[in-house]
């Protein structure tokens, strides 16, 4: 909705709001408003089970923010994020686990050009625990902020995160992996962009945004304070979040630069568990560099918490290929 000519570049969004529209206590264009005001470049509105939000909202995107219009499909067996559908296109929520349409549901979203998003896995109510396998998305909302809007990082998030590690050490070897995104799950004031998503993308369309997504050329960032660059390099290469890196029989060397997170720890994760961690200085900027045997760590990610253990900022995986195979 309403695309830029913004050019390749990070751009920050929340993925999943809620207004009045559904059970959000603000208007979209409040919502607006208050996304301006933190820096983000793009919204998805993710009403539960209805698209009337779409025309609204659609009228509310600029040059300065970019909208995608969307829809949380909130089902008995769990919820998921229909990201990128058409103006008043709305997914059936009436299926579940026994009755085997999922994958029909989802073939919905993808054939409008859509992402199919598992929301929030261990939401602590009935119908929140997500009982549809991660596997049948095509991303899983590994960080939801509504059930920690006092905390910035709870259980259920440190669970969906524990699920998510184990299905990167089996898919990334395939190949196929599902990305991670952070959203604030928004239905209160000062919720907004706690967390959200920061994506590399071509352009600042919904086209160009959903395509970063998809690929994991993302990182989650607890506030529009944090900022964190994430790469790895072996054998005179190079690679962003979300590529692969061909390592051959050396060392991976991974880097994070951070800003934001006063007395943080920075750690470098694999398929093998945490490679290596090390503390960031009071002020909150600095720059972690390690060296990371290739053999069995499939992968590398970086998590950056506070020092109370929160999360602070959440990187997609540097996939690690053995040869250039």
């Amino acid at each position: 909705m309403t695309e830029t000519s913004a050019g390749p570049g990070w751009y920050r969004g929340d993925c999943h709001v809620h207004s009045v529209y559904s059970d959000g206590a603000l208007t979209p264009e409040r919502l607006a408003a208050d996304a301006r005001a933190l820096g983000l470049d793009f919204l998805a509105t993710t009403e539960h089970n209805t698209a009337e939000a779409h025309a609204p909202w659609a009228r509310l995107a600029a040059e300065d923010l970019l909208v995608v219009l969307g829809e949380e499909v909130t089902t008995d067996d769990g919820h998921w994020l229909a990201l990128g559908l058409p103006q008043g296109r709305l997914i059936d929520w009436r299926h579940g686990v026994a009755d085997g349409t999922l994958a029909r549901r989802l073939r919905e979203v993808t054939d409008a050009g859509g992402l199919a998003v598992a929301a929030h896995p261990h939401a602590p109510y009935p119908t929140g625990t997500l009982r549809f396998p991660l596997q049948a998305f095509d991303a899983v909302e590994v960080w939801n902020g509504l059930w920690s809007s006092d905390r910035p990082w709870n259980a259920d998030n440190e669970a969906a995160l524990a699920d998510w590690t184990r299905a990167l050490a089996e898919e990334v070897p395939r190949g196929r992996w599902r990305p991670a995104i952070g959203s604030s799950d928004t239905h209160l004031v000062d919720q907004l962009g706690i967390p959200h998503t920061v994506v590399r993308a071509g352009e600042l369309t919904v086209e160009a945004i959903l395509a970063g997504l998809r690929a994991g050329h993302s990182w989650i960032a607890g506030s529009t304070s944090v900022e964190l660059t994430f790469t790895a390099g072996a054998a005179g290469r190079r690679a962003d979040i979300g590529e692969r890196l061909v390592v051959g029989a050396g060392h991976v060397t991974a880097r994070a630069e951070v800003r934001g997170v006063p007395a943080g720890t920075v750690g470098f994760h694999t398929a093998l568990g945490e490679a290596h961690r090390a503390a960031l200085p009071a002020t909150g900027a600095g720059a972690v560099t390690a060296r990371i045997p290739p053999d069995g760590a499939e992968f590398v990610r970086v998590e950056v918490r506070h020092p109370s253990g929160a999360m602070a900022a959440l990187g997609n995986p540097i996939a690690l290929a053995p040869t250039a195979g």
